[in-house]
């Protein structure tokens, strides 16, 4: 299996899901705070198609 670059907006959106996933563990935010793991866990999949997926 060959790795590629993900693009900048993947990254910086797997970036961002993952971060608001963090702050929400320890920052009462409304949306976010119960979803925590789920954002976390949506970012690194994320990374992951970009990663996998040529172009992505």
């Amino acid at each position: 299996m060959k790795l590629s670059t993900p693009t900048k907006l993947v990254f910086w959106l797997s970036t961002a899901l993952a971060v608001l996933g963090i702050l929400g563990k320890f920052i009462a935010i409304p949306f976010v705070s119960s979803y925590n793991f789920w954002l976390v866990a949506a970012g690194f999949v994320l990374l992951w198609l970009g990663n996998v997926l040529k172009g992505f």
